[in-house]
């Protein structure tokens, strides 16, 4: 343990874009970061130059910025122990292996790929678990063989077990004869994640290591290695692993595979902090929906737990329902005109009438209750009727308990008691349709569905008055004798 400054980093590779657990390790140290008053620091693993994904760094940083989890060092924002990308480090990297040589703590290998191939297939005939046999680490034979290498790290052959630390699994303990000869610089020059990390944590005063769980095997490798750069280890907790609700491990077929493909489909960024972030951790065993801000008063280590977590699609969608129905409609309306406005930009629908925001304030409440995502091809099958001069009718204009000649002498009439209206509001327009029903001797259920197929073209419309109200007398006038002439051609 130290008692140093809390400093958490969040060390992502840019050999793919960030997925739901990477993700959740971020907020997790964001979030302890902000709880203690200590550094939140963002690092580019980027040593597997192979690997790298063209437009990984930039998916990285933007699902950060979507998420509001600011850092404190990094790129594009700086700090006093950059660079921040591990490939602009690489004499660090070197300057800790040639101390490690030199120590004859670590060792040049020079075997091939074809020989480890064939080295590991003769173990796993002998029933051997298949590791490095440790057969360059007679320098004086390696050297003769070959020009090119990689460095081995020379895991001592005796001594007491390596112990890990953790604040969420206790003492996890390993003993030295399971540990084989790891690489910690590659034949390139670049280093691996065994040695860069380790490197890196000390350079840059990381107080605390918090990743995934699928780290904690390779931690007694790394502790090793503290030691043997005479580096204080830092205070480590691995995240429990989250899975998909069959419990097998959380992949594409459980989910959208990005944080920003949550983004497009519509789900809010405080939402997905608040999912993510019971991922794992909990205040008690009752309270689901938290502000950012009591996320950050609550968040301890001791309330993560061991058990991994299940991710689960539908308490997304619920929550993030219970965030929407949150919004102020002011706050509802704006987020409905920025993505209008992607729909209309990407599909062009004809028609399309100009974005209004106060238009858009009227709408917003009739909806707000039925949205459960935000993508622009919810909110755009929502709103349409409302954003559209003229419909396209996709279902028949005859509503449960009229039939054709039924619902055009109903519209027929309707056309001819609201003509004369000139207060078009919902006060006026629910009390003419009422007492229409009743002369014609009508239910209100059949009446009021053929007037709303007629001017919305669905079934399931807002509440029935306020869209006609909000549609305004013209548009609603229009798509009424619209629809009273398809019913007399059809």
């Amino acid at each position: 343990m130290n008692n140093h400054p809390v400093r958490v980093r969040y060390a992502p590779s840019p050999t793919g874009y960030p997925h739901v657990g990477n993700i959740r390790t971020a907020l997790f140290n964001w979030l302890y970061a902000r709880h203690t008053g200590g550094s939140f620091i963002v690092r580019i693993e980027d040593t597997d130059q192979a690997r790298s994904i063209e437009g990984a760094l930039q998916n990285i940083l933007e699902s950060l910025n979507w998420l509001g989890l600011d850092w404190d060092e990094g790129p594009e924002v700086g700090g006093s122990y950059g660079p921040y990308l591990q490939s602009q480090r690489l004499d660090l990297y070197h300057g800790a292996v040639q101390e490690l040589v030199g120590q004859g703590r670590a060792y040049h290998c020079y075997c091939t790929p074809e020989e480890l191939d064939r080295m590991r297939k003769e173990q796993q005939k002998q029933g051997l678990p298949p590791r490095y046999d440790r057969r360059c680490r007679d320098t004086e034979r390696a050297r003769a063989k070959a020009e090119s290498s990689v460095v081995r790290f020379a895991t001592p052959l005796e001594g007491p077990p390596v112990t890990t630390h953790d604040l969420i699994r206790g003492e996890v303990t390993v003993e030295l004869s399971v540990m084989d000869d790891f690489v910690i610089l590659k034949s390139d020059g670049f280093p691996t994640y065994h040695l860069a990390n380790v490197v890196d944590d000390h350079e840059m005063r990381i107080s605390h290591v918090m990743r995934a769980e699928e780290w904690l095997p390779s931690t007694p490798r790394h502790i090793l290695l503290y030691d043997a750069l005479g580096y204080q280890p830092p205070t480590f907790a691995h995240m429990p692993m989250i899975l998909g609700p069959d419990r097998a491990k959380l992949s594409k077929r459980h989910g959208a595979a990005s944080l920003l493909e949550f983004r497009d489909l519509g789900y809010l960024p405080d939402a997905m902090v608040n999912f993510l972030v019971l991922l794992g951790w909990s205040l008690d065993d009752k309270t689901e929906v938290f502000s950012r801000e009591d996320l950050i008063r609550h968040f301890t280590l001791e309330r993560v737990g061991k058990s991994p977590a299940i991710f689960n699609m539908e308490k997304l969608e619920w929550m993030n329902g219970v965030y929407i129905r949150g919004m102020s409609t002011e706050e509802l309306a704006e987020h409905l005109g920025q993505t209008l406005q992607v729909y209309i930009a990407q599909h062009k629908p004809p028609g399309t009438i100009d974005l209004d925001q106060g238009y858009l304030m009227r709408i917003a409440p009739l909806l707000h209750e039925r949205f459960k995502k935000l993508s622009p091809e919810e909110v755009w099958g929502l709103t349409s009727f409302f954003l559209v001069e003229d419909l396209e009718y996709a279902v028949p204009l005859t509503p449960k308990g009229l039939d054709k000649d039924g619902a055009l002498s109903a519209l027929q009439a309707v056309v001819q008691e609201l003509h004369p209206i000139e207060q078009f509001n919902v006060a006026v327009l629910e009390s003419t349709l009422r007492s229409l029903a009743e002369r014609l001797g009508l239910q209100t259920g059949p009446l009021f569905g053929a007037v709303r197929l007629a001017v919305t073209g669905t079934a399931a419309a807002p509440p029935h008055f306020d869209t006609l109200a909000v549609l305004g007398k013209d548009r609603v006038m229009k798509r009424l004798n619209n629809a009273v002439s398809i019913l007399e051609n059809s």
